[in-house]
């Protein structure tokens, strides 16, 4: 993976492991293990997916229907 995708993709996770804790209230370590074990993340660490080009709000926003299914 090249050093661009990586710093996009590790901003993204940021962004999304707080927008996590501030919608759901949960914990940074619970947050952090819903993010990595989802299939958002699968997507978002592939990078023929293109998924990490995308804005954290849009990403988010798959992250949350995901989880919602899961309920």
């Amino acid at each position: 993976m090249n050093k661009d995708a990586q710093l996009l993709i590790e901003c993204l996770t940021e962004d999304l492991i707080a927008m996590l804790m501030d919608t759901y209230g949960v914990s940074l370590d619970e947050a952090a293990d819903q993010l990595y074990n989802s299939r958002t993340y699968s997507l978002l660490e592939n990078e023929d997916s293109g998924l990490y080009y995308q804005g954290s709000v849009y990403v988010f926003d798959m992250l949350q229907e995901e989880l919602e299914l899961l309920v």
